[in-house]
């Protein structure tokens, strides 16, 4: 009957006597798991953040305690859940960087899937029977068909996305011998900022696409680098589904309470169906920030796909989930104002 560790369940952020349900974050000091502690404070739960600040900022951690820990001390990692009374865990502690992926692949095994093993061993030791983990659309390297569906067939091109697809296996596997209820959440691309501009994206180097975009074109950064413009696209840079941050904390919120109302465990896209080329990001900041955004074109990048659009239905369906900021607009004009906001940008 598996292990009754994973065995009880838990209601509303209210819970079974009224008190504020408590959840874990790991990497909540980080871009997104930031703003699922938002979301899940607006809905009635206790975000309590676990991070090690390795990549994370703790002036980022507004809506409950910090605890400062790794995942590969147990006996921290474990005291925090009993302590806090934690019943669920939503994981974004994880290496998230493509291209350091390609070159540092150890760190990449030692962190995203060793800190996780280690996470769901204290969930066990500490009986909290359900995960929201962070997951990917890397898990699908080049895709047979698009848009991509959640059966479409796996072939990361990186270590990122196979650590990622890897923990997504153990989460089947837990679920079968232990009741683990999961959600794996696989993100496309993850972008904007959070639209009261309290918190927003703060990497160091920055990796992503629309805020080295901004800062080409602010003059704060580096002309931005096209990667590839041979691509079998319509005008030959890649292809993404950008999917605004604060629409993907409430589709975290939502899991938790549809795994809470015994949902089935399993894996979902989080998309908009709509495909958006590196050139159209980049004509979109210059209308919208009415600045000229230099660029240089140079080679495709090593684990780059020339093409990655989600079909959100199973999400949309299972979650009643409909994202409310992610179109580009939306999604350029917020990360803007935090780049202005956050005061290491000149306006």
């Amino acid at each position: 009957m598996g292990n009754p560790a994973f065995s009880h369940e838990f209601g509303t952020a209210a819970g079974q006597h009224g008190m504020t349900q408590s959840i874990l974050v790991t990497g909540g000091a980080g871009y997104v798991g930031s703003h699922a502690c938002k979301a899940l404070a607006a809905a009635g739960y206790r975000p309590v953040v676990y991070d090690n600040l390795s990549r994370g900022h703790s002036e980022a951690v507004r809506w409950g305690p910090l605890v400062e820990g790794d995942l590969h001390d147990a006996p921290r990692f474990t005291a925090a859940l009993r302590t806090h009374q934690i019943t669920a865990v939503m994981h974004f502690a994880a290496f998230a960087y493509v291209g350091e992926s390609m070159t540092n692949a150890e760190t990449y095994y030692r962190n995203n899937v060793g800190g996780t093993l280690a996470l769901l061993a204290g969930m066990r030791d500490a009986a909290v029977p359900t995960i929201v983990f962070s997951s990917t659309c890397a898990v699908y390297g080049v895709p047979d068909r698009l848009p991509i569906v959640e059966t479409t067939a796996k072939g990361p091109l990186n270590p990122y996305g196979e650590t990622k697809l890897t923990i997504e296996r153990a989460l089947h596997w837990y679920n079968q011998s232990y009741d683990l209820r999961f959600a794996a959440l696989r993100y496309f691309n993850a972008a904007g900022a959070d639209p009261d501009g309290e918190i927003g994206e703060d990497h160091e180097p920055e990796p992503h696409l629309i805020p080295r975009v901004l800062r080409a074109g602010l003059g704060t950064g580096e002309p931005v680098e096209i990667y590839g413009t041979d691509y079998a696209t319509p005008d030959g840079t890649a292809v993404r589904d950008y999917i605004h941050v604060t629409d993907l904390a409430d589709a975290h919120v939502r899991a938790l309470g549809y795994l809470a109302a015994g949902g089935e465990s399993g894996a979902l896209n989080l998309g908009t169906s709509q495909g958006i080329s590196v050139r159209q990001v980049i004509a979109a900041v210059e209308r919208i920030a009415g600045r000229p955004v230099p660029f240089r074109e140079t080679g495709r990048r090593p684990g780059d796909p020339p093409e990655l659009v989600a079909d959100p239905t199973l999400a949309r369906t299972r979650l009643d989930w409909q994202p409310r900021y992610s179109d580009l607009d939306t999604i350029i004009r917020t990360a803007l104002a935090w780049e202005h906001r956050a005061g290491r940008r000149q306006p």
